[in-house]
């Protein structure tokens, strides 16, 4: 069964990712990555408690989710938004088949992600996920996720 991909949009989402600190730089982005928030966990704060509530619908829903960034550093709206679009179709490639289930993960896009040659960003990815400890091959016999998006 593929694995289902959910989407971090909330500033609290990405700043508790942050608060982690586990994340690897490669030359065409960041990688951030934390371990989900389970139901049993203790709520030491009243923003924790906000923030768990969503957590909690949230794992329901997906089996590791993904936010997607990137600064004025690496440009105008168009180049921050050419940035992320290479970053989701990344992880579209990666994460059904690769990334470990009850994750947070957080791309930051970088300056360079815009001009970096394809396969080096994808490489980039698989070797974030590889340091970080979030990788994982796929199952032998298993016959991978199926691309459902209709060509004509």
């Amino acid at each position: 069964m593929p694995t289902r991909v959910g989407r971090l949009r909330q500033r609290a989402q990405f700043l508790r990712v942050a608060a982690a600190r586990n994340k690897w730089v490669t030359p065409g982005l960041i990688l951030q990555a934390r371990q989900q928030a389970l139901n049993g966990a203790k709520i030491h704060s009243e923003s924790e408690l906000q923030g768990s509530a969503c957590d909690q619908t949230r794992q329901d829903d997906a089996d590791l989710r993904v936010g997607f960034t990137a600064s004025k550093k690496v440009g105008n709206s168009v180049a921050r938004n050419r940035a992320r679009r290479r970053l989701k179709a990344a992880v579209h490639d990666l994460f059904i088949d690769h990334a470990r289930s009850g994750m947070d993960y957080v791309l930051i896009g970088r300056k360079s992600t815009l001009e970096r040659p394809w396969a080096r960003l994808v490489q980039d990815l698989r070797q974030a996920m590889v340091k970080l400890d979030v990788w994982h091959d796929q199952k032998p016999g298993s016959t991978g996720s199926q691309d459902t998006r209709h060509v004509t």
